[in-house]
């Protein structure tokens, strides 16, 4: 069914400032409009969905996750990836390259794409590797890989050390209009390290990262955003340091935005203090003052989306001791929800937060996904924000589970996810 009216929902479309109560029709897998509640003028026999006050959005897009197919399949496959997006209210992703091979040839540009469709539940949007192997050696072929349909280039959470080559690869990107992806840490300064460097870190005989090296890469890659031109974008940004650069930036014109992830405005470093590993991520967990500020800059506009940033491990990824355990967590089911808590606090009010998960990313992404404007495609997300839901690891949708928000109630539930106006998710059902 993908000719249908939604009724008796709250339209929320950001991209186009409607936040109100009406209706949405679906004719043929795209918006043919929004209307008053009750449906008037719909064609007569059209089956009406109830959305019963529920809040109807565009599908969530989500501009960081990591696959494990090709390579790593035993973490999470293209399928299993789709379910837990699904759940999650996301019809539209973008992979990080970091797979085995690596995302830097042209074909598996085409792949990756064709592979989404073929699902018919989401779109995939693949990053090209900026390096050759995503080593931070040579060059990729980026103007190859643009061609075949990379939305922009990155190394995933591998920072590009040299700065001559981060030089070459801002200045080649922008003879495509390409956007560059960073991970915003000096690798020197981060070394063996694998928490943030103070006094948790310390209680715990952990290495430490110091929050500097956050904010040394981050001044060091707007400077040669600067002198190239280049478009460049900061991933999961999470300290304050960082951020008032970022900031000052933008202030000056410069063509640099950022993202964060939920970890770094709902968590700080004391979840690590159990050696949780599932609390291990990349850049780590910080101090309180710091997801303080990350709140701030969601809240002023500093930062421009808000991305999962989900990186399916297995358990015997995390099974290990803090310092051997790999970096990440799964992020697309709880992605809404971990994002409202920052509504239901007052951080942000409804249609910002809705806005850093769709039309934002979107635009950073050159997709016309994110709206539910006339003649779009009927991506949709049905969710309901005061509803409660348990987060439980090993229950979750999807095959990775390493969450680090486990046995948190949320509050903001996803009902239904809709691609090009067919149901791909129902609340309750496997």
């Amino acid at each position: 069914m993908n000719s249908f009216l939604f009724d008796n929902v709250r339209l929320l479309d950001p991209s186009a400032g409607v936040d109100q109560p009406g209706s949405l029709l679906v004719q043929d897998g795209l918006i043919a409009g929004l209307g008053k509640p009750g449906g008037e003028g719909v064609p007569e026999g059209m089956p009406v969905v109830d959305g019963k006050g529920a809040v109807l959005c565009p599908g969530l897009v989500d501009m960081r996750v990591e696959i494990g197919e090709p390579g790593f399949e035993y973490r999470e496959t293209i399928a299993s990836a789709v379910r837990a997006a699904s759940a999650g209210g996301i019809t539209t992703l973008a992979t990080l390259p970091t797979c085995k091979p690596a995302i830097d040839n042209p074909a598996l540009v085409r792949m990756l794409r064709v592979r989404g469709d073929e699902t018919g539940a989401v779109t995939i949007l693949p990053y090209g590797a900026l390096t050759k192997g995503c080593e931070g050696k040579e060059l990729a072929e980026i103007g190859m890989l643009h061609e075949a349909g990379a939305v922009a280039f990155t190394d995933g959470n591998r920072a590009v050390d040299p700065a001559r080559l981060m030089r070459l690869a801002l200045s080649y990107a922008s003879g495509f209009g390409a956007m560059v992806i960073q991970h915003p840490e000096d690798p020197s300064l981060a070394g063996s390290g694998c928490a943030t460097s103070g006094a948790m870190a310390t209680r715990l005989g952990l290495a430490g990262i110091p929050t500097a090296a956050e904010a040394i890469m981050i001044a060091r890659d707007i400077r040669l955003a600067e002198l190239t031109g280049g478009r460049l974008h900061f991933g999961h940004v999470s300290t304050g340091e960082g951020i008032a650069l970022i900031r000052d930036a933008k202030a000056r014109g410069l063509r640099v935005t950022c993202d964060t992830a939920p970890p770094y405005f709902d968590l700080n470093e004391n979840a690590i203090g159990d050696f949780r590993t599932y609390a291990k991520f990349s850049p780590p967990l910080r101090s309180e003052d710091d997801r303080l500020a990350v709140c701030a800059a969601l809240a002023d506009g500093t930062i421009d989306a808000i991305a999962s940033d989900h990186l399916p491990r297995d358990a015997d990824d995390k099974r290990l001791p803090f310092a051997q355990a790999a970096t990440g967590g799964t992020g697309m089911v709880t992605l809404l929800g971990v994002t409202l808590a920052r509504v239901h606090d007052g951080t942000l009010d409804l249609a910002r937060a809705i806005g850093l998960l769709t039309h934002r990313p979107a635009a950073l992404l050159g997709s016309d996904a994110g709206t539910l404007a006339r003649g779009a495609a009927a991506d949709l997300c049905l969710f309901a924000p005061e509803q409660s839901w348990l987060v439980r690891a090993g229950e979750l949708p999807g095959r990775a589970q390493n969450t680090p928000f486990d046995r948190r109630p949320l509050e903001g539930r996803v009902l239904g996810t809709w691609k090009t106006g067919r149901r791909v998710y129902e609340a309750g059902t496997p």
